[in-house]
Formats: structure tokens, C-alpha cells, sequence
């Protein structure tokens, strides 16, 4: 393993890449339960799909793709089908009232990846890392973190949001915020899920003092142990018919693409969609993560690595599609394993193994409560904003996209808006620069190709997805 993976060349070894790719599927397991609820429309099938369909093509998604990227790429990055697009998908079935079926979603997910996959090989996508400044590079990590950190604090009930849906505002519409209005709030300190989340994250700040090896990954299981204790942690998941001890893989959607049906359904929308918010997503946890493992220090084969790292993110996107399930995609939470030490594939090829396990051992992962793997997440996020010493504040030509790009990705709940914002900014600041004469910055071509892409994307597909 040391030779194929070349542990010591990456200043790792074995019980490192082990611990660090058992965390990074700690945090995010969490979609092996998320996934199926939301496809199925929370197990109620209003969306057509089967829950336990779904949840097989999950993990094996998440099995399968996360081991190829360990194995060709030798990267410490996990894959499984993403949190957002996943929404959008149930969102475009459920709001078509029956003209837009699950198939055709499948079949729209499918053409993505293929699209992905010529831009990868044609090296498009690679065009991105020569492309984009290093500053922005950095405030991408940043954003990122804060990012996860939202993720943490939402899914915890630490923030919560100041107005719900109501029959008046129904779910993913929105209204602006009056100047007297908030949009967060702190959740109650009652909830006993917010008590666990806090417990999880004082636990995991106390084991990184201490500079305990596996600080988040023991902090998650302490965090387990302490919700056995209040009650929080259901040991009746381990008898649940749901979570079947047996896959049975027979019920798995293999390739139920409906290829006729989308070419009168408006696909092209939804096709674009899943394609624009992927190529950034992608691009900006490939770049985070490579920065946080060191990965782009030496540039040529950091960005070498990312490449391969895209295609087979790509091949994913297609493949995750004929297993049945939505966009399979390159995972933020994987900066928890390389924040534990992954600095190779065999983190991910131990995190794609665990994937496949929990085919048989779902009960088992199903214990592990949401809050704790939200408190992981809230200090991973501080692990991530180091990055942000690396921007240059006093010069504003890269300062001002910089920092778009690092509130816009919390703030709108979306990585893709922050990239667009932090890109499209660069392109017109950096131009006024360089025509005024007082400086002279490097605008690549392909940034004036995004810059031009990015408008068309937000007049005619809009700001959600």
C-alpha cells in the first residue's frame, strides 16, 4: 500500500489514511438517510421513486465512484449523490404535477455527465485551475468552509430561519427581507438536538487541543455515546424493516431513463441546471480540498491530479444516473478526513469501502445521530477559513471578488453563486484595471467564456438551483 499509494511521499501511512477516510464517511453518511427521503419525497413515493432504491443506489454510488477516485486518481476525496441538486431534482417532479417523471430526471442527470465528461477529456474543465486567480482559488476554500459551517449550524437546529413555508410562501420560494426582518435565528437551547450538537462540538474542540489523532472522528462516536444517554440515538433503527440488514439489489433503478419523454418536457432548462451548479460545485471542492491537503503547492501536479480528479467525478455524474439515484458529485465533507491527516487515496478507497459496508450494516449507520455529525462539520469549517491569510485584501481588483465570492456561497446557500459572482466580478474589475492603466492583471480567455455563460445563466434560467 505504501508504494501504490505512496503514503511517504505524501508524509502519511496506513492508520492515518484509515482514520481520516472512516471520518470523512462519518460526516458524511449522513446521505445514506437524506437522499432516499428526499427522492422519495420523505418515503411517501410522491415522486415515483422507491426509498430503498434509492438508499442501494446511494451507497453504491457513493462506494463505487469514492474508490475510483482513491484507486486512478489517488486523491483523498469522497463522492455520493449531492445535497441541493438532489432537492432540485425531487423539485422539478413534484412541481411538474405529473408532465415531468422520475426517469426523464434520470435521463437529464445522464446527459449532464456525458457533457461533463467531453469537457473533462477536451480538458475544459482543467482550463479552469490556469484560468482562475489564486486569489480566488483561496477565497473558494474559504467560502467553502463557512459553507459547511451553515450546513453544520442548520442541520443541528442551532440556526434556524426566521419565517417558515406557509400557505402563503410555499417551500423553495422566497421573499425579500425588509430592513427590519432577519433571516436566521439561534435555535432553541432547549432542543435536546441542539444540546447534542453543542456537546459534539466542545467534545471535538477538546480532543484537537489536546491534539488528539482522529479528534473529529472519536469526537463523533463520544458525541454517539452521549446521545444513547439522553435518549437521542434510536436503537429501534436496528430492527427496522427499512433498514434492512440484506440488500436486496434487485430493487435497485437500473438505467429507467425516459429519453423520449424529456424532448417535450423543457429539458434543456434542466439539463443546464444540473450541469452549470455541478461544473462549479465540482471545480470548488476539487480546488478547496487540494489546498487544504497541499495537493497545489506544486501547481503543474496539483492541477494534474485535480484533472483526473474531474473525470472521474464526470464519469460519476452518468454512472450515478444508472444506478438510479441524482448528480453524484465530489464531496465538501471530505476536508474532515484530510483535516484528520488523508493525504492519499487510500482515504477514499476506505471511505468508498465503508459506503459499500453499510449496504449490510444500515441499522448501524443509521444510529449515528445528525448532530453529530453537524458539530464535525461547524469545526471543519474552521479548519477551512485559514485559507483566507492567503488573500490580498489591500488589492481590491482581487479583494472585492474575493470576498463576493467567500459571503455570497453561505449566505445564498449555493457554492455556484459564490464562484459566479467572484468570477464574473474578476472578469469587469480586473478589464477596468488593465484599460485604466494604473495596473495590469491576467484575464484568461476562458474567464471571459464563464463571465459571458454566467449572465445567460442567471437571466435565463434564474438564481435557484
Amino acid at each position: 500500500m505504501d508504494q501504490f499509494f505512496k503514503l511517504k511521499e505524501h508524509g502519511s501511512n496506513v492508520r492515518t489514511e484509515i482514520m481520516a477516510g472512516l471520518t470523512t464517511f462519518m460526516t458524511m453518511a449522513y446521505i445514506l438517510a437524506v437522499n432516499p427521503n428526499i427522492l422519495s419525497a420523505f418515503g411517501s413515493g410522491a415522486t415515483g421513486m422507491d426509498w430503498t432504491s434509492v438508499f442501494l443506489a446511494t451507497a453504491l454510488a457513493g462506494g463505487i465512484f469514492t474508490i475510483a477516485m482513491g484507486l486512478f486518481v489517488n486523491f483523498p476525496v469522497a463522492l455520493a449523490p449531492g445535497m441541493g441538486l438532489n432537492a432540485y431534482f425531487a423539485t422539478v417532479i413534484m412541481a411538474s404535477q405529473g408532465k415531468f417523471t422520475y426517469q426523464m430526471a434520470l435521463a437529464s442527470v445522464f446527459i449532464s455527465g456525458i457533457i461533463f465528461i467531453i469537457l473533462t477529456v477536451t480538458k475544459v474543465r482543467q482550463m479552469l485551475l490556469v484560468a482562475v486567480p489564486e486569489n480566488l482559488k483561496h477565497a473558494i476554500t474559504v467560502g467553502i468552509g463557512l459553507f459547511i459551517t451553515i450546513i453544520g449550524l442548520k442541520n443541528s437546529g442551532i440556526m434556524t430561519v426566521a419565517v417558515e413555508a406557509t400557505k402563503d410562501i410555499p417551500a423553495h420560494k422566497f421573499t425579500d427581507v425588509l430592513s427590519f426582518e432577519t433571516v436566521i435565528h439561534m435555535g432553541s437551547l432547549k432542543d435536546p438536538n441542539v444540546q447534542l450538537a453543542i456537546i459534539g462540538i466542545i467534545l471535538i474542540s477538546v480532543l484537537m487541543v489536546l491534539r488528539v489523532r482522529g479528534a473529529i472522528l472519536f469526537g463523533i462516536l463520544l458525541t454517539t455515546v452521549a446521545g444513547l444517554l439522553m435518549g437521542q440515538v434510536d436503537l429501534k433503527t436496528l430492527t427496522s424493516e427499512k433498514t434492512t440488514w440484506v440488500p436486496d439489489l434487485s430493487k435497485l433503478a437500473f438505467a429507467h431513463f425516459d429519453f423520449a419523454g424529456i424532448m417535450n418536457a423543457g429539458i434543456i432548462t434542466v439539463i443546464a441546471t444540473f450541469t452549470f451548479v455541478e461544473l462549479f460545485d465540482t471545480f470548488g471542492t476539487l480546488v478547496g480540498t487540494a489546498n487544504r491537503a497541499g495537493y497545489m503547492k506544486n501547481k503543474e501536479e496539483g492541477n494534474r491530479r485535480v484533472g483526473k480528479a474531474m473525470f472521474v467525478d464526470a464519469v460519476g455524474v452518468s454512472g450515478g444516473a444508472l444506478l438510479g439515484t441524482s448528480t453524484v458529485t465530489a464531496y465538501v465533507e471530505s476536508a474532515s478526513g484530510i483535516a484528520e491527516g488523508g493525504r492519499t487515496g487510500l482515504t477514499s478507497v476506505t471511505t468508498g469501502v465503508c459506503f459499500l459496508l453499510s449496504l449490510f450494516l444500515a441499522p448501524i449507520a443509521a444510529l449515528i445521530p445528525g448532530s453529530a455529525t453537524a458539530a464535525a462539520l461547524v469545526v471543519v469549517g474552521l479548519l477551512m477559513m485559514q485559507a483566507i491569510k492567503e488573500i490580498d485584501f489591500q488589492d481590491f481588483v482581487v479583494a472585492i471578488p474575493a470576498f463576493l465570492t467567500i459571503v455570497l456561497m453561505p449566505f445564498t446557500y449555493n457554492i455556484a453563486n459564490g464562484i459566479s459572482f467572484g468570477i464574473f466580478s474578476y472578469v469587469v474589475l480586473a478589464t477596468i484595471a488593465n484599460i485604466s492603466g494604473k495596473s495590469r492583471y491576467n484575464v484568461h480567455w476562458l474567464m471571459w467564456v464563464l463571465a459571458v455563460l454566467i449572465v445567460l445563466r442567471y437571466i435565463l434560467i434564474g438564481s435557484e438551483g
